[in-house]
């Protein structure tokens, strides 16, 4: 990625990275998904992990061509082609994070066939996908190749997770809704369930004080964002690159807990 170094843009460009290192390379997913990126991996390298579930997703694909509306092989597949790109997020020689491209079309895949799924289904969209679809998005933000980009995956992110806070209103799930409204610039809404989400958790106070710190951070980045947009003014088209790219998040629980 190519940036125009000089004078005042040198000095917001590099004021942006410094957020958003603080931001995605904090623990901005909360819960982790029912397909624990582990197990998968147990069995062997992450290369033939995403490889035998893009096997199985390929299977899935040639059933649905029979009946390209089936709920049940609708869900399999998002399952199936989030878990490849989220394998083929791991870097084998660190362990970290990283969205490659190749990941990064997995999971494209995974939230089209998500798509289908909400508009086919008869029921309410299953909550816990819908979490782990929602991650899928804000993760993809990282690997956007412009603002607007950017901001269109936190848009999805949070329009996901609405949907699994409607079927399955506990902590993580408010608590996950409220920080991704934060990045969206909904800070009001985020408020709101913010505080429906401490209500919940064994440890309020904490809670509340973990949330503040993300609508804090979110607050930065909305600002920094705008910094960076009047520096982009007259930079040319070319210029306005996403400065998520680059950057790895990692993947942790946010220690919220629910009362009993």
């Amino acid at each position: 990625m190519l940036f125009d170094l000089s004078g005042k843009r040198k000095h917001v460009v590099r004021v942006v990275y410094a957020i958003l290192a603080l931001l995605m390379g904090g623990s901005l997913f909360l819960v982790i998904g029912p397909f624990n990126l582990a197990d998968l991996a147990s069995t062997g390298s992450s290369i033939s992990t995403s490889a035998a579930l893009d096997e199985r997703a390929e299977k899935i694909e040639r059933q649905l061509r029979k009946d390209p509306t089936d709920e049940v092989l609708l869900l399999a597949l998002a399952r199936t082609r989030i878990n490849v790109g989220t394998t083929l997020s791991v870097n084998p020689e660190t362990g970290e994070r990283e969205v490659s491209p190749e990941a990064r079309a997995e999971l494209e895949q995974g939230q089209q066939a998500w798509s289908r799924y909400v508009k086919h289904t008869s029921e309410a969209p299953n909550p816990v996908m819908a979490q782990l679809v929602a991650e899928t998005y804000f993760s993809l933000a990282e690997s956007s190749n412009s603002i607007p980009e950017v901001e269109e995956a936190i848009e999805n992110a949070a329009a996901t997770q609405q949907l699994a806070v409607e079927s399955k209103r506990d902590a993580n799930s408010l608590s996950t809704l409220a920080i991704y409204l934060y990045f969206d610039g909904n800070f009001s809404e985020g408020d709101k369930i913010a505080k429906a989400a401490t209500k919940l958790t064994s440890s309020s106070e904490e809670a509340k004080k973990q949330l503040e710190g993300y609508r804090k951070n979110a607050k930065e980045w909305q600002k920094q964002k705008q910094e960076f947009a009047k520096a982009e003014r007259g930079t040319g088209k070319e210029s306005l690159q996403n400065p998520f790219g680059g950057l790895a998040g990692s993947s942790a629980e946010s220690g919220i807990t629910q009362s009993p």
